[in-house]
C-alpha cells in the first residue's frame, strides 16, 4: 500500500466514527469501506426519501444523487463511489465526479500503482472501458474481462467486434471475439476470449482464448502460442516479462505451461490460479492431486495436506520465501501457510496476510457472525468478537499489527505490537 511509512504507527486505539448516531441520523446506511490507513471510514447514507449521500467519518459529501454505490478506497487513500444522477451513472472521487455520463458504469478497477481508475460503461448499446473518466474512443457490442496494466495507465478487455444474433452459429464458430488493448483491438479474431494479464511493464497482453470448437492455447500481443490444448487457464507473465506461463489441460492431465512448451513435469486433475514470487524463482499454484483433493503445489511440489470442498486466496510472502491460501473441508474453512494448518476451523476465513519480510503472517477469520483475527497460527484473544472486520495490515517493519474494525457500533483503528 503506498505511504505505508507515513502512516501512524504509534501503539494505541482510536475511536474513529460512532456508526449508531449515523445510523439515527440517516434513513438508511449502506455497505462501509475503510482507508487503507485506516484514518477514515465512509459508507453511502439515504438522506431523504428518495435522495443518497456519501458519509465520510460523518461528514457528507457536498450534493445529493439518485443513487450511490459501491463507495470502496484506492490504494493511495483516495475515497470513490459509482453515483447516479438524473438517471446517468458515473464515477465520483473525494466528491468529484467524472464529467462523462453513461447509462450504466460499473466494475471500477484500481492501479497498485499510479493511482489510476479504470470501469466498464455502457450508452447507445455500446461498451467502453473508462480510464479517470475518458473512455475509449469506439465502444464495442460486448465487453467482458477488463484488465488493468500494474500502474493502471493501459486497459484490455474481450470484445465482440462482430453483431451476431442468436442463430449465426457459422458465425460464430469463425470468430467474433478479440482483445482490445486501450481500444485497438487484435487483427485476429477467436471464437472465445477469457481471462488476461498484462505484463509488468504494461507493454505485453496476453489472454487465454478458444481459436475453435475443439482447441485452446493463449495468445501474446495477437499471436497464438504454437501449441493448441484441450483447455487453457488464465496467462501470467514472469516478473521479468520475458515470459508466460498458464495452466493447460495436456495428455488427459493438468500442468503448466511456459511459452506454450510444457514447464511442470507432474500431471493434476486440476490446476490454475498460479502466482509468481516477487523475483519469479517461484511459482505457485492451487491443485488437484486427484478427484476431488486441493491444495497448493509450489515448483510442482504439492503439499501434503488437502481440502475435500475447495482451496483458494492463494498468496505468496513479499520476500517469495513462503506462500499460504485458505482451505474448505465439510464446509469449514482453515487458514494454511507453508503447508501446515492454523489453529482452528472457522464458519469463514480469508487470505493470509504477510509481513514484508515474510516472517510473520495474520489473517481474519470469523465465527458465529463475529470476525477475529489470527497471527502465526494463533487467534489474538484481544483482537476477537468484532461485528466488522477488515484484513489486517503489518508495519514496513513487520513489528506491528493494524486493526480496522467496528464494535458495539463504533468503528475503531488499533496498533498493536507483536514484536
Amino acid at each position: 500500500m503506498n505511504g505505508m511509512h507515513g502512516w501512524d504507527w504509534e501503539i494505541g486505539r482510536r475511536e474513529i466514527a460512532d456508526l449508531s448516531r449515523w445510523k439515527a441520523e440517516y434513513k438508511a446506511v449502506h455497505e462501509t469501506c475503510v482507508s487503507p490507513d485506516g484514518e477514515r471510514i465512509a459508507a453511502p447514507v439515504r438522506t431523504g426519501e428518495t435522495e443518497f449521500g456519501l458519509c465520510e467519518n460523518g461528514e457528507l459529501w457536498e450534493g445529493e444523487f439518485d443513487k450511490v454505490w459501491y463507495a470502496r478506497y484506492t490504494p493511495d487513500g483516495r475515497l470513490t463511489a459509482l453515483v447516479s444522477e438524473m438517471g446517468e451513472w458515473t464515477l465520483a472521487v473525494d466528491g468529484a465526479a467524472w464529467e462523462e455520463r453513461f447509462e450504466f458504469l460499473w466494475d471500477p478497477r484500481f492501479s497498485k500503482e499510479g493511482g489510476h481508475i479504470t470501469a466498464v460503461g455502457q450508452k447507445g448499446r455500446k461498451y467502453y472501458a473508462v480510464t479517470d473518466g475518458v473512455p475509449w474512443e469506439e465502444g464495442f457490442d460486448n465487453l467482458t474481462n477488463l484488465t488493468q496494466s500494474p500502474d493502471g495507465s493501459h486497459a484490455a478487455a474481450a470484445v465482440q467486434i462482430i453483431p451476431m444474433t442468436e442463430g449465426e452459429i457459422f458465425k460464430f464458430q469463425a470468430g467474433v471475439y478479440t482483445v482490445a488493448v486501450d481500444g485497438q483491438p487484435w487483427p485476429r479474431n477467436f471464437v472465445n476470449v477469457w481471462e488476461m494479464s498484462f505484463s509488468p511493464d504494461g507493454k505485453r497482453v496476453a489472454a487465454e482464448v478458444r481459436i475453435n470448437l475443439y482447441d485452446y492455447t493463449i495468445v501474446v500481443d495477437g499471436v497464438p502460442w504454437d501449441t493448441v490444448f484441450k483447455t487453457v487457464w488464465k496467462p501470467v507473465f514472469s516478473p521479468s516479462g520475458d515470459e508466460v506461463t498458464a495452466p493447460v489441460r495436456a495428455n488427459g492431465k493438468w500442468t503448466l505451461a511456459r511459452n506454450g512448451a510444457l514447464l511442470w513435469k507432474r500431471g493434476y486433475t486440476q490446476l490454475w490460479h498460479h502466482a509468481y514470487s516477487p523475483d519469479g524463482s517461484k511459482i505457485a499454484a492451487i491443485v488437484a492431486p486427484k478427484y476431488g483433493r486441493w491444495t497448493v503445489a509450489v515448483d510442482d511440489t504439492p503439499w501434503n495436506l488437502t481440502f475435500g470442498d475447495l482451496v483458494t486466496d492463494l498468496v505468496i510472502s513479499p520476500d517469495g520465501g513462503r506462500a499460504g491460501c485458505v482451505g474448505k473441508e465439510k464446509e469449514r474453512w482453515s487458514v494454511v501457510v507453508d503447508g501446515k494448518r492454523w489453529y482452528g476451523d472457522y464458519d469463514m476465513a480469508w487470505g493470509p496476510v504477510f509481513s514484508a519480510d515474510g516472517r510473520r503472517a495474520a489473517a481474519k477469520v470469523e465465527t458465529k457472525k463475529t470476525y477475529g483475527i489470527l497471527l502465526d497460527g494463533k487467534p489474538l484473544p484481544e483482537m476477537d468478537g468484532f461485528e466488522v472486520l477488515w484484513s489486517p495490515v503489518f508495519s514496513p517493519d513487520g513489528d506491528r499489527l493494524l486493526v480496522r474494525g467496528i464494535r458495539e457500533g463504533a468503528y475503531i483503528r488499533e496498533v498493536i505490537s507483536i514484536s
